[in-house]
């Protein structure tokens, strides 16, 4: 993927890439399943499994955890976490191409 004005928004491109659930309805009832998968399996492996190591390195307390994962790993199992995770990776990635600027962790994070 080389052009991300072809996606409207963040979320475009992570489903595009299967990071978001399955939606599934019958009766006026929403239910939301497991990861789509579509797109390009490669891409989001390698999201995955990089979400993975951020999590792992911020277990050993090798890297510092984002609250929002901490939180979210007591209420969620972890490979739960990590596909939010990716799908925030993802997110970040298309903000990061639309714009045009470099990566900065914030303080709060």
């Amino acid at each position: 993927m080389t052009d991300a004005s072809l996606f409207k928004s963040g979320r475009q491109l992570a489903a595009c890439l299967g990071l978001v659930p399955r939606q599934n309805s019958s009766g006026g009832k929403d239910r939301l399943g497991r990861i789509s998968k579509q797109g390009d399996p490669y891409i989001r492996r390698l999201l995955v499994v990089g979400a993975h190591a951020v999590l792992r390195f911020s277990r050993k307390g090798e890297a510092a955890p984002t609250r929002w994962a901490a939180e979210l790993l007591t209420k969620k199992p972890y490979n739960v976490v990590a596909v939010a995770l990716a799908n925030k990776m993802a997110r970040i990635v298309w903000a990061l191409m639309t714009t045009g600027k470099r990566f900065a962790t914030s303080p709060a994070a």
